[in-house]
Formats: C-alpha cells, sequence, structure tokens
C-alpha cells in the first residue's frame, strides 16, 4: 500500500529560515524565493499583488522543502515540474512536481492553502496510475450567500439542512475540501462544477483529522487518493 505522508505550515514560516533577527517575513521569503525558486515560478510570482505573491512564495518553498526532504536531496537541486491537463508539462501551474537533474522524481504531491496555511500531501514511489489531491479549508471562508447552490449537491444540502452559525460553516468546509481534493485528484479543478460531484460518501476521499494534518482544529481538511 502506498505511504501518505502529509505537512502543515503555518502562516508566513520559511522552513529552514534564519530566525526573525535576521529580517522581516518579506525579506525572507524574497531572500528563500530568489535561491531556491525557478524562473518559471519566479516569473509568476512577479506577476501578483503583493499578498497573494507572499501566499504563491511561501507554498511552492514550502512544497520544494518537503519534497526534498522526502527524497533526501538538497532543496536547490529540485526543478520545478508542474503538469497542467490543459496547459502540458512544464507549466507554472497545476500538479505539482520536480525533476531531479532531468528525470521526474518518484514522488506525488499535492498542496492547499488557506488563510496563510499551507497544507501538502504526498506519496513516495507511487503505484502507477496513482493520483492524489489535498485540500484545506477555513470555515470562515465558506460564509457567504449562495454557497449552497454553487458548490453543494442535494444529498449534502440535505445533510446541512437545520444547522446554523459555525455548525453550518463547519459542515460546508467539510465538503469542500473534500470537493476540491477529489477535483485535484481528478485534473479537472473547478473546470467541473463542485455542486455536480457529491462527496458525503465518496470513496478514495477521507477527512484529514488535525491530529494528523497539524492544522487548526476548526479547519476542515481531506485528502483524495485514488
Amino acid at each position: 500500500m502506498s505511504q501518505l505522508v502529509v505537512r502543515s505550515v503555518p502562516p508566513f514560516r520559511v522552513p529552514g529560515a534564519p530566525g526573525p533577527a535576521a529580517g522581516t517575513g518579506d525579506e525572507l521569503l524574497e531572500a528563500a524565493a530568489r535561491e531556491l525558486l525557478d524562473d518559471v515560478e519566479l516569473g509568476r510570482a512577479r506577476g501578483m499583488e503583493p499578498r497573494p505573491r507572499q501566499a504563491f512564495v511561501a507554498g511552492r518553498l514550502a512544497l520544494r522543502r518537503f519534497a526534498a526532504e522526502l527524497l533526501g536531496v538538497p532543496a536547490a537541486d529540485l526543478t520545478a515540474a508542474h503538469d497542467c491537463p490543459l496547459c502540458g508539462p512544464g507549466s507554472a501551474h497545476g500538479r505539482p512536481g520536480y525533476t531531479l537533474r532531468g528525470e521526474p522524481v518518484p514522488l506525488l504531491l499535492s498542496l492547499s492553502r488557506s488563510a496563510g496555511w499551507v497544507l501538502m500531501a504526498a506519496v513516495p514511489d507511487p503505484a502507477p496510475g496513482l493520483r492524489l489531491g489535498v485540500d484545506v479549508q477555513d470555515p470562515a471562508g465558506t460564509d457567504f450567500a449562495g454557497f449552497d447552490a454553487l458548490v453543494l449537491g442535494p444529498a449534502e444540502r440535505a445533510a446541512l439542512h437545520g444547522l446554523a452559525g459555525a455548525e453550518l460553516l463547519a459542515g460546508r468546509a467539510r465538503f469542500w475540501a473534500r470537493k476540491e481534493a477529489w477535483l485535484k485528484q481528478s485534473g479537472t479543478g473547478l473546470r467541473t462544477a463542485p455542486d455536480t460531484v457529491e462527496v458525503l460518501e465518496h470513496p478514495g476521499i477521507r477527512d484529514l483529522p488535525p491530529a494528523e494534518s497539524g492544522l487548526p482544529a476548526h479547519f476542515a481538511a481531506a485528502v483524495a487518493l485514488a
């Protein structure tokens, strides 16, 4: 059975970076990005506004260090090799992956961000054809009118019927995390309307409890592996 490894990184923390005395969080991120990220990744970051850029860079740095740790190689030796089903290999987005000295590394990866947190999952030496998706959701992000109609299917709306306040937001976040994890695993992403994917008891998807994910207890997280 393939081994799943899950890791979370708190907001604005750069794994392996020097302490706060070395500079501000932004300065540390920028310095680490220049040292480790590829030109394609840096180019994408430069086109973003400051806050999204910070989240993007922190996520890419965390994922690179995570992959390097699992592979037992220096993070700087890896080359980003994301694969978008529409754009093909070598894009700056899509399913994350890396090459080492020109060869794809034997590692399935998935990443998600919410409220500054980064959640990562990996399967070393995956079986042929195996696919992975992970997602994290802050329940506060589901607190808007029209969420249920946009995201949930009939069985899911029925399951949340009668809930209100924090319980309703927690239920929404759980379903949203499960849907996003499955859509990442399938490779379609939000090109598939989320309300068409029922995840109440979907095989291949499971919730990630805080003890496994390392996330705050109120966050919802899920992984899809099939």
